[in-house]
């Protein structure tokens, strides 16, 4: 699965692969056909439950939806910060190792 794409762009190609209408996709997660097209436009954030349908309806793994719908909260957190997003990027990776390792320490 590309990670380049946002979540609703990863969604979209799922279901146009398959040659599915948003029409079908909603019928067999009862969901608002308007929901669904707000996400792959993203207009409007999915939430985990949903992730979890989507993964299990188009047959792809859940984590990797999940990468791609988390690593799009944090883009569009620091997108707006033009001279320091890749920046505050690399330095929170920094610290997710950090604070992953304190947390192991105290295990």
């Amino acid at each position: 699965m590309k990670f380049e794409t946002t979540f609703g762009e990863t969604v979209k190609k799922l279901r146009e692969d398959r040659s599915l209408t948003l029409r079908e996709v909603v019928a067999h997660l009862e969901i608002d056909i308007s929901l669904l097209g707000k996400i792959e436009k993203n207009n409007r954030k999915a939430n985990k439950g949903l992730i979890e349908k989507f993964a299990a309806f188009f047959e792809v793994s859940s984590k990797e939806l999940l990468i791609a719908f988390l690593s799009d909260k944090i883009v569009y957190d620091v997108l707006d910060e033009e001279k320091f997003g890749t920046e505050v990027l690399r330095v929170a990776e920094k610290k997710m190792k950090y604070l992953n390792d304190k947390k192991e320490k105290k295990k």
